[in-house]
């Protein structure tokens, strides 16, 4: 593929949207980084991030599926005004947003999502849709942009500064806050987020119409769900009452969803939902620590968990971090007990083979079991999941394997033959989904260590 403009160092990293542009951020120092384009190859410098630390090993980042633009600790923004085509916006737009999407939360035509026709750049920027809605939007449209925003986190001693967001739609650079985070970061760190939204549309885990609502609760009479299988995942009312709410679970029974913050209008049995991976949450491991933190980006705060079971051995340089949210097997994508979108996979790394799981509903980590386990990962391991299975390049050797989540198997994949150099801390390697019609084309790309060199190769 094309050369990268610039050769991996410690520290360096790749955050990856999950947009159909599905643009990707590659970070390597405090003042650098390049936006890739995947369907040219293409690489363009974004403004400096102007990091704060020392950038090096533990930097890190990651996609999530929406923005409020240049405004933080928001769900949501408030058009000022509209027609059936468009909403006028209070953010100044930078980029052509066209083929991205909004969702509307509340006002009129809540709960639709809209695909972007255009839009005008500046202030008070104005986006038109390519289809016209039954009513027209106004100012008392509440919305959020489904465009890319990349969230970076810098190493060394924690400062103003170390935590940013990149936002795509607006072109700009936001410092974020860092209270609640160890005062350094080192090793190898993990940014990961669960996003609802893969590609050009939603990745819903289940979908269905309530048979009732209360102030905080939807029931769907005759689910069979598992108590609390669902628990911090979220829920959207997509048609019916109450359309374009959007709430974290607080937990379920066998057939009833409880929210954590109360509805604004109660869902009834008009009302359709999706279940999904929440959008709100990013998730932080590794720095030589079992500690784990979790950011919620519409309050802009962190908070340390305090899992059931903690994590039974500190990562090291090598960690992986991997939300799994496409396995396709039956005992995976059985709704009475979900484990797509509940898990995130880490390989403990520091020269070791261990696997570590953390279950996203019941916050609590287990050992995995798995075979053979005789491959350990450390320095220069680079990692990426599709479908359910975890691809792993292990250091500088440009050995490859595949690990699948519902087998418990680790197979070998292939072996490069294009060297690497130094083995060096940080997370090159990215997956990219061609179509053809329906049909998806998995790639994996990887960028070497210490080197400009930019590989892939078709998943099969």
């Amino acid at each position: 593929m094309s050369p990268a403009p610039t050769a991996t160092v410690t520290g360096a990293f790749i955050a990856s949207s999950p947009h159909f542009r599905q643009r990707q951020l590659y970070v390597t120092s405090n003042t650098t980084a390049w936006l890739h384009n995947p369907n040219s190859g293409g690489w363009v410098a974004t403004a400096s991030p102007a990091l704060a630390g020392t950038f090096g090993a533990g930097a890190t980042g990651c996609g999530s599926a929406w923005s409020t633009g240049a405004t933080v600790a928001a769900a949501s923004l408030t058009a000022t005004a509209g027609t059936t085509t468009t909403i006028t916006t209070n953010q100044t737009l930078a980029n052509d947003l066209r083929g991205y999407s909004v969702q509307i939360l509340a006002g009129p035509n809540a709960g639709e999502t809209k695909t972007i026709a255009s839009n005008s750049i500046g202030a008070n920027a104005v986006i038109t849709f390519t289809t016209a809605s039954a009513s027209a939007f106004s100012a008392s449209t509440v919305y959020r942009l489904m465009t890319p925003r990349f969230y970076v986190l810098g190493a060394g001693t924690l400062a103003a500064g170390s935590f940013k967001v990149y936002d795509i739609a607006t072109n700009t650079w936001t410092s974020l806050s860092n209270t609640g985070l160890p005062a350094t970061i080192g090793t190898d760190c993990k940014l990961i987020a669960t996003p609802s939204w893969a590609y050009a549309d939603y990745a819903n885990f289940a979908t269905g119409t309530a048979t009732s609502g209360g102030a905080s609760t939807l029931t769907v009479t005759g689910k069979t769900w598992t108590v609390n299988q669902w628990t911090n995942y979220q829920i959207r009312i997509v048609t019916g009452t109450g359309a374009g709410q959007i709430r974290t679970i607080a937990s379920n029974t066998a057939d009833t969803i409880t929210v954590g913050t109360a509805w604004t209008t109660a869902p009834d049995a008009t009302s359709t939902y999706h279940l999904q991976g929440n959008d709100d949450f990013l998730y932080l491991i590794g720095n030589a620590a079992v500690t784990m933190y979790r950011y919620q980006i519409s309050t802009n705060a962190w908070t340390t968990l305090s899992p059931v079971a903690a994590r039974a051995g500190a990562p090291g340089a090598g960690v992986s971090g991997q939300w799994v949210w496409g396995a396709p097997e039956a005992d995976w994508t059985g709704e009475s007990a979900i484990r797509n979108g509940r898990y995130i996979y880490s390989f403990r790394g520091g020269a070791s083979a261990a696997l570590d799981r953390y279950d996203i509903a019941g916050n609590t980590w287990d050992a995995i079991t798995y075979t053979p386990a005789g491959e350990t990962f450390t320095t220069g391991s680079k990692y990426c999941v599709i479908d359910g299975n975890i691809y792993i390049t292990k250091e500088a050797t440009g050995r490859w394997f595949r690990y699948n989540v519902a087998t418990a198997l680790m197979d070998g994949w292939h072996t490069q033959l294009y060297p690497h150099s130094t083995a060096v801390v940080g997370d090159t390697c990215f997956d990219i989904a061609y179509f053809d019609g329906a049909t998806k084309i998995p790639y994996i790309y990887i960028m070497l260590n210490t080197s400009t060199v930019v590989l892939r190769a078709m998943v099969i």
